[in-house]
């Protein structure tokens, strides 16, 4: 019990270098925790996507539809259970800073693979009787104030003109990584108009979403698929829909790659803050401990010491840093939500942030405690003269 008040009034000896300390060390893992959430919030797509689903799109790009009658021959191939399909439809809401996802898909069987939305059974039945409905994400309704039945115009970008529809249903996510700042609507709308106003676009769907009964058989159905089509004047590539999110997010690789290396280099200065920091404390009581070797205590229990005052030190300004990381990445992902549908701190930021103050903690003591430990009595005496 000595031994630790000891150790706690020596690392508070002089409150506002260690104050100071503190407070660096928390704005550091503030600054972490926030970085690996901006990553985690990149890859949400890709944690969110199931086994079970798969997507076709056109060989050559994405942007390139596909006839919506390869429907019945994908619906063939042995391991199917579901077809769906739909297209990304861009639409602006009233102008750009508006941004948010928008999709046209064939209402049934989209929600049918989509068991993750949660939507009243009342709100689904009146989306899927109107032609002109649309259901949305519980943060995009409150993020414009929408309610159940009111009436929404996208200006359309990549299908041009005033497209109105009307709110049929506000649904939840059945897991907290679940979108909800999307709008869905009816393909059949979109698809009808082409046909009065541009037949020749009419007919084509962006992909294909397709459920699956068994996951291990995701890469022989793959092939199946895409040898179905093989040679067509529009071939297919299908993957799993986590493959499908991933080739999106290596589109950002850079960026992804420059925010994971500053999130360690943040480290790495709290690590030369509380180095430092432990170096001073330890140089000015060269004789304090020269004493205490004198009086019999022996270098590793010195060293120790050295080490504990390290460990507090560090701890708290983890533990602080760590307890404001949730509420601001909250506040954060509150303003950004049109960017980051999900900005959550994941158990292993939390994980790997505690790691990261442990690791200080101890890095930070290792030099000044092993030269407290082997540093004769004479010549610790000689220093101080």
């Amino acid at each position: 019990m000595f031994l630790i008040r000891l150790v706690v009034k020596n690392a508070f000896r002089h409150t506002l270098r260690s104050f100071l300390t503190i407070l660096g060390i928390t704005v550091a893992l503030l600054a972490f925790g926030l970085l690996r959430t901006v990553m985690d919030a990149w890859h949400i797509g890709v944690e969110a996507s199931s086994a079970t689903r798969l997507v076709t799109r056109n060989a050559v790009s994405l942007i390139v539809p596909l006839p919506l009658s390869y429907r019945e021959r994908i619906r063939g191939v042995p391991g199917i259970t579901y077809v769906s399909y739909g297209n990304w439809f861009g639409g602006i809401y009233i102008d750009e800073k508006n941004f948010f996802a928008n999709f046209v898909v064939e209402p049934e069987s989209y929600l049918a693979l989509y068991p993750e939305i949660l939507i009243d059974p009342g709100q689904k039945n009146d989306f899927l009787r109107d032609r002109k409905g649309a259901i949305v994400g519980r943060k995009l309704a409150e993020r414009f104030n929408w309610k159940l039945g009111d009436t929404v115009t996208l200006k359309g970008t990549i299908y041009p003109g005033e497209w109105e529809m009307v709110i049929r249903g506000i649904y939840d996510g059945a897991r907290p990584d679940t979108d909800l700042t999307t709008l869905l609507f009816h393909f059949s709308y979109v698809d009808e108009t082409m046909k009065k106003t541009t037949p020749s676009r009419a007919g084509q769907v962006g992909f294909f979403m397709l459920g699956i009964s068994d996951p291990d058989l995701a890469g022989e159905i793959s092939r199946a698929v895409d040898a179905t089509f093989k040679n067509s004047q529009a071939e297919t590539l299908t993957e799993t829909e986590k493959a499908f999110q991933l080739g999106f997010v290596s589109m950002s690789e850079a960026i992804l790659m420059a925010i994971n290396l500053v999130s360690y280099v943040v480290i790495l200065i709290i690590l030369a803050v509380a180095a430092n920091t432990m170096a001073m404390s330890v140089r000015e009581r060269s004789a304090e401990f020269a004493v205490m070797k004198t009086l019999g205590f022996k270098g590793p229990a010195i060293a120790a010491l050295v080490l504990g005052e390290s460990m507090i030190l560090s701890l708290a300004g983890t533990s602080l840093g760590l307890a404001l990381t949730a509420p601001l990445a909250q506040a954060f992902g509150s303003t950004l939500s049109q960017y980051f549908p999900v900005f959550a701190v994941s158990r292993q930021t939390i994980l790997l942030g505690l790691f990261s103050g442990l690791f200080v903690g101890v890095a930070a003591a290792a030099v000044p405690a092993w030269r407290v430990w082997k540093t004769p009595i004479a010549e610790s005496f000689r220093r101080i003269g």
